[in-house]
């Protein structure tokens, strides 16, 4: 067995020592009930490879899922690359975080386009005491109606210069930031999404992540490290599925024999088990070299191909045991059930998978242009 198994194996028990998800009402106790046991820490020997197995852990003991993608997205997408950006001084912004009592979100998509993030509006001006005016609108933003702090990414220059952009960490609490109302959503419903306006929001400079004109740098980082490893969260999940789907096709009878004897069905299965140690591979692989201390600015290519990969088998699962369960599959609280637009919303998040794929091939030498 290997020391990832044991790791998830404690976690799978551990999540059965949770309280009953209520939803995302109650979002910030269940964020704490979580951070609790240690799913948001970080650091020591092998800590990402521990990281994955946790979430991996806490999905197959039958956590929310949307609350699990959460704490994910804040580990590997905001916590983990900012601790490689923050200088020693703004570690302090990250205090709070392994805890819980520190909710973070990553505010970059706009209305008017979340890939292409040169195409933004939001600003932010430097006044004469070195301080920035922070104004406009960011949407669909994890955790945004809950979150403590965020990570927002603005203009501090013109055109489509790389240096036009910048990141801040920016508190929730300031005078002139607007919550909208939270969205309601089909996919991963148990983590609130949001927007966040800022109306002439007064952040100090000591806010300013790197330096002025940094931003995609920050968002490199950021991005790489979620692409890595965010789906760690879908695997719990994915190996449900797949022992439910099992369980069902041995025990379930059509035609006078179990429906696993048909040679069509035993293959859909295998075909799942295939994809599910596809990803668990996949996602290991990636957290070994982060421990190993590979640069994450050399796993860029990788990092989409493995969000790419994970994602659309993840969504194949989930078609595979909707098409076995019969109409199990969309009856919530069943052995079985196969939330589909969770699924598909992998192909979205993170990137879209097509955008990704064109970033693959330009990493392979293929003159494709961004257009």
């Amino acid at each position: 067995m290997y020391e990832q198994d044991v790791v998830v194996g404690k976690f799978r028990e551990l999540a059965a020592t949770l309280p009953p998800f209520t939803g995302p009402d109650d979002f910030r106790a269940h964020w704490r009930d979580l951070a609790g046991l240690g799913v948001l820490n970080e650091g020591g020997d092998g800590w990402v490879t521990e990281a994955v197995a946790r979430f991996e852990g806490l999905g197959l003991g039958g956590i929310d899922p949307g609350l699990c993608y959460g704490a994910a997205s804040q580990l590997f997408g905001i916590q983990m690359p900012l601790r490689m950006l923050l200088s020693p001084t703004q570690l302090e912004l990250l205090d709070g975080t392994a805890t819980g009592e520190l909710l973070l979100c990553h505010a970059s998509t706009e209305e008017g386009g979340g890939s292409d993030p040169l195409s933004g509006t939001t600003t932010a001006t430097r006044l004469p005491d070195g301080s920035y005016r922070l104004s406009g609108r960011k949407s669909f933003i994890t955790a945004a109606p809950v979150a403590d702090r965020g990570l927002v990414f603005a203009r501090t220059g013109e055109g489509r210069s790389p240096f036009a952009l910048s990141a801040f960490l920016v508190d929730l609490d300031s005078p002139g930031v607007i919550r909208g109302a939270r969205e309601d959503k089909s996919a991963l419903p148990g983590v609130p999404m949001g927007s966040l306006t800022f109306d002439d929001v007064t952040v100090p400079a000591g806010r300013l992540v790197l330096r002025e004109g940094a931003g995609l740098t920050v968002m490199a980082a950021t991005t790489t490290c979620e692409r890595a490893l965010l789906l760690s969260y879908a695997l719990g999940p994915m190996r449900r599925l797949l022992e439910e789907t099992g369980h069902w096709a041995t025990t379930r009878r059509q035609f006078g024999r179990p429906m696993g004897a048909s040679h069509q069905v035993a293959g859909r299965v295998a075909d799942m088990a295939i994809r599910v140690h596809r990803s668990r591979e996949l996602i290991y692989g990636m957290a070994r070299r982060l421990d190993e201390g590979t640069a994450v600015r050399h796993l860029s290519n990788d990092a989409a191909m493995v969000k790419i990969s994970v994602t659309e088998d993840h969504l194949h699962l989930a078609e595979t045991a909707g098409m076995l369960a019969g109409v199990r599959a969309f009856i919530r609280d069943r052995d079985g059930f196969a939330d589909l637009a969770s699924a598909l919303a992998g192909s979205v998040y993170a990137g879209p998978n097509d955008l990704l794929r064109v970033s693959v091939a330009r990493g392979l030498g293929l003159p494709v242009g961004n257009h």
